[in-house]
């Protein structure tokens, strides 16, 4: 089943609840419905990690982490899902949300340097901060919703699966 895979993937509430950023969260983290393993917070949780991993913005974690607590979905799927975004795949990640952002609000093309700096990239942020959050959010909502609906199918799929497997053993149990 859906949850028996998840749980072996997750840590264990009283991992996340001993972790030390955690700790000054106090009561806030002792909510039961943020280690929930149902179909609604699951599905949430992976909305909102999908989501927050497209957003080019520091502290992911702590606002997948707030999210959770926020909409009462499950806190370690949404924390462990912005990590889609690490440091090999930022770069083509954000570079896609880039290039969707600028055809779509027709922006002109910026150039690359010889050589990458922190001064080039300061120095060209006006121009591409608006094609980047606009890509990003965009392609965040899109994959965070269809990231939704598959873990809705995938569990569904899961629970009638384990309904036709017990079905098969009823009536193997009654005609034996």
């Amino acid at each position: 089943m859906a949850r028996k895979l998840i749980r072996r993937l997750v840590p264990a509430p009283h991992t996340v609840k001993d972790t030390p950023g955690l700790r000054s969260l106090g009561r806030l983290v002792q909510t039961p419905h943020l280690f929930h393993l149902n179909r609604h917070s699951v599905s949430l949780a992976v909305f909102f990690g999908v989501f927050i991993a497209f957003l080019p913005i520091p502290g992911q974690m702590l606002l997948a982490a707030l999210m959770a607590l926020w909409v009462r979905c499950n806190l370690p799927i949404a924390v462990s899902l912005v990590w889609i975004t690490n440091p090999l795949t930022m770069t083509p990640i954000y570079y896609t949300c880039y290039r969707l952002g600028r055809r779509l609000l027709d922006a002109p093309r910026i150039g690359l340097p010889q050589e990458l700096s922190w001064q080039w990239l300061l120095t060209e942020l006006s121009h591409i901060w608006k094609p980047l959050l606009l890509g990003s959010v965009l392609m965040g909502l899109f994959l965070g919703g269809l990231s939704y609906i598959l873990m809705q199918l995938f569990w569904r799929w899961q629970v009638v699966k384990e309904w036709q497997s017990r079905a098969k053993q009823r009536r193997l149990r009654i005609h034996s």
